[in-house]
């Protein structure tokens, strides 16, 4: 133990000047593992606000080809194409987020050891919903396709100045059979949420963002990694929606539900490509 006291205060001290944590982090891991209704802290503040106008300022227009435009029944949102077309401040922000001492911080704050960081940013970066965008309640991806790692961790710090509760955009965390909210999220500026990956933890913004004309609702995401979950076998899935998000839906088997979960965004926007060539 006093090893383990030692190693801490020493991670502490590294990391004192780069982030501000509003208590102990016995006690805000206390936090994490007791949440309701799944694994999860949220923090004001956490990092220095300079880095976080330098984050923002430095997002590309989205009339570039730097995003990804996602837009289907569930899902209508626009995510960073690559780390690589990440500027000086994202690219500074993110080494920290995947530091050796803020990989410790986050296995003492969550209980989950030998976190990996993701460099390339799969699906992580800049997430950003437009007027009109949302995301249904779902559970997250559970590994990543190109090297087969467990995601276990969801690290998301908002980017929005003077966020008004009427633009809508809230961050919903749903009981574990995806039928109840239980915990909504403001997306105010320097807000960081962490929670936990798995199967029964239901989220999402199902609510229309309906901002201003000209704004969006912005954030910064990155998920963690493990080689493997203990004791637990692991079956590969991309986004589940909640069965009440599924219920409305009369004219979509389940098997063409199940095989769009399961399938690699990549092909399913090549398959889209093909039939729209035809």
């Amino acid at each position: 133990m006093t090893n383990h006291n030692n190693n801490l205060s020493g991670i502490m001290s590294v990391l004192q000047d780069k982030i501000s944590l509003p208590d102990t982090p016995e006690n805000l891991s206390h936090a994490y593992k007791t949440a309701r209704p799944f694994p999860h802290l949220i923090i004001d503040n956490l990092f220095p606000s300079s880095q976080l106008d330098d984050l923002a300022a430095e997002m590309r227009p989205l009339t570039t080809d730097h995003w990804v435009h996602e837009d289907s029944e569930h899902l209508k949102k626009i995510n960073l194409r690559s780390a690589v077309d990440l500027g000086d401040s994202g690219f500074h922000h993110t080494s920290f987020l995947h530091s050796a001492g803020f990989l410790y911080l986050l296995s003492e704050l969550t209980g989950i050891w030998e976190l990996l960081p993701d460099p390339y940013l799969q699906g992580a970066g800049y997430h950003i919903i437009p007027q009109g965008g949302k995301f249904d309640v779902h559970v997250d991806r559970n590994t990543a396709y190109e090297t087969g790692l467990n995601r276990r961790i969801t690290l998301i710090t908002y980017l929005n100045k003077s966020w008004e509760h009427e633009y809508g955009g809230q961050l919903e965390l749903w009981n574990s059979d995806g039928s109840r909210c239980e915990v909504v999220v403001e997306p105010v500026f320097n807000r960081t949420i962490i929670f936990e990956i798995a199967d029964k933890n239901y989220h999402g913004v199902p609510k229309p963002v309906v901002a201003p004309q000209g704004r969006s609702r912005n954030s910064f995401a990155v998920y963690y990694h493990t080689a493997g979950v203990k004791n637990q076998k692991v079956t590969p899935h991309g986004s589940l929606y909640a069965p009440s998000f599924y219920s409305s839906d009369k004219n979509v088997s389940t098997f063409r539900r199940t095989m769009k979960d399961i399938t690699p965004p990549i092909l399913v926007r090549g398959f889209r490509k093909l039939q729209k060539a035809k």
